[in-house]
């Protein structure tokens, strides 16, 4: 018997139906490759005075990376340099058995240096002796050009169309002999930074940021690392320590261990881990037996250098009260901002309507907003500002302001007007809203 016309047709088989068709994978971005082939690395002084001498005859500017030992030596020095210019190919200087460095600066002369992050290798280069007279930082130009991501390798993937190897970004440089891998690794790092800062020097120029760019070059050139003040309460699960002796434990055996590790090269962390300091301190064991016994308490330096441990534990004992470590010690900047909506309410508002101008001008000129202005200047600007409220005179004392702290010009003259708003804004004092309407039957 047939169907009549209302019968529901037969289910589908979703077996039967033939899934739409994925969108192909874009294939991946060629990998780089080496274009001179590996260089043998330089260890000697002759071979040294042959680096040079193809470096100072090169044209144009010089890429130079260096690589360190970080999270396996205490220092920061490097343990290898690589350098490319045109005309000289690249170039791998170790210069841990070297006598000295100076023929190199003195073949680099007044070239431009190119680097990628160059507040992480500015340090070391310095301490053998080399030091640039102007930069060109591929990371810090991506950042000024708004790119997300300012990773090399995703830098050169993007502007270049090139994939680049990283799997021995976190080698130890200390290593002898490095491995081959290591030096194809090392070398690829300059390979491209040649031609990525080309690139970049025309998006630059494209996007009108070029003196912006310039100003932040040439403050890299007077770069220093941070001195951290009370370096141990970076302590990781220090907050978690009670009372001032327990701070007071946990520094004396940070300075044990930051002794220890510096005499013999090793990072902290694997001579005791942080964890291990805030066990000890939490437990305060006055023998060797009750501190290797108390639970977390470990780390390959944990037996071998109990006594220094139980002898931290005890000078901390018999310290008085003034002697130990406060919760949280008084910086020479304002408070956390946090705190100003009770303690500053005009503050408060000032900043507020300050970050609220920072993002949006970080937005419409396309970089990040600490790029626009760092953090802490703009939180001392905003708690103590210049006393005029001409706005005038106020432009220009917040101009002054900013230069004190080391903003550069370019911000300034970006962020000026925007700040003097804030200000001024702040010291209205907001309308009360209106009274709320009573309830039905009230």
């Amino acid at each position: 018997m047939p169907d009549s016309p209302d019968t529901e047709p037969d289910a589908v088989d979703p077996q039967a139906v033939e899934p739409e068709a994925a969108e192909p994978e874009a294939p991946p971005a060629p990998l780089l490759e080496l274009r001179d082939g590996l260089p043998e690395v330089v260890e000697t002084d002759a071979r040294l005075a042959e680096a040079c001498a193809a470096l100072a005859a090169g044209t144009g500017p010089i890429a130079i990376d260096a690589e360190r030992a970080s999270g396996y030596r205490y220092s920061n020095r490097a343990y290898l340099i690589q350098l490319r210019r045109e005309g000289a190919g690249t170039w791998l200087v170790d210069p841990i058995p070297l006598t000295t460095l100076d023929p190199l600066q003195e073949a680099l002369g007044d070239a431009e240096w190119i680097l990628h992050a160059a507040t992480q290798d500015l340090p070391c280069l310095r301490e053998v002796g080399l030091t640039p007279t102007s930069i060109f930082d591929t990371e810090l130009a991506g950042r000024l050009l708004g790119y997300p991501r300012v990773g090399l390798a995703t830098l050169v993937e993007t502007v270049l169309g090139l994939r680049m190897r990283k799997e021995h970004s976190a080698a130890d440089w200390s290593t002898r002999p490095l491995p081959k891998a290591w030096l194809d690794y090392a070398a690829l790092d300059v390979e491209v930074l040649l031609e990525l800062r080309e690139h970049m020097i025309a998006e630059l120029e494209k996007a009108g940021k070029t003196e912006w760019a310039r100003q932040e070059f040439d403050n890299l050139l007077g770069f220093e690392p941070a001195v951290r003040v009370d370096a141990w309460r970076r302590t990781s699960g220090v907050h978690r320590l009670r009372g001032r002796r327990a701070l007071g434990a946990a520094r004396a055996l940070w300075e044990a261990r930051d002794a220890i590790a510096a005499e013999r090269d090793v990072t902290p962390g694997r001579i005791l881990p942080d964890s291990a300091i805030v066990a000890a301190a939490t437990a305060m064991p006055t023998d060797r037996r009750a501190l290797l016994a108390t639970p977390g308490f470990h780390g390959r330096g944990a037996s071998r250098y109990s006594s220094t441990w139980v002898d931290a534990l005890q000078r901390v004992r018999e310290m008085s009260e003034d002697e130990l470590p406060t919760r949280a010690p008084r910086g020479d900047g304002p408070p956390h901002p946090r705190t100003w909506a009770e303690r500053e309410p005009v503050a408060d508002r000032r900043f507020k309507a300050a970050r609220e101008a920072m993002l949006n001008l970080a937005e419409v000129h396309h970089l990040p907003v600490e790029n626009l202005l760092t953090p802490d200047y703009l939180r001392r600007l905003m708690w103590t500002p210049p006393e005029t409220r001409d706005p005038a005179g106020l432009a220009e004392a917040v101009r002054a302001q900013l230069a004190s702290y080391g903003a550069r010009p370019w911000q300034a003259e970006l962020i000026t007007g925007a700040l003097v708003g804030a200000i001024l804004g702040a010291d209205v004092e907001p309308a009360a809203g209106p009274e709320a309407e009573p309830a039905d039957g009230e």
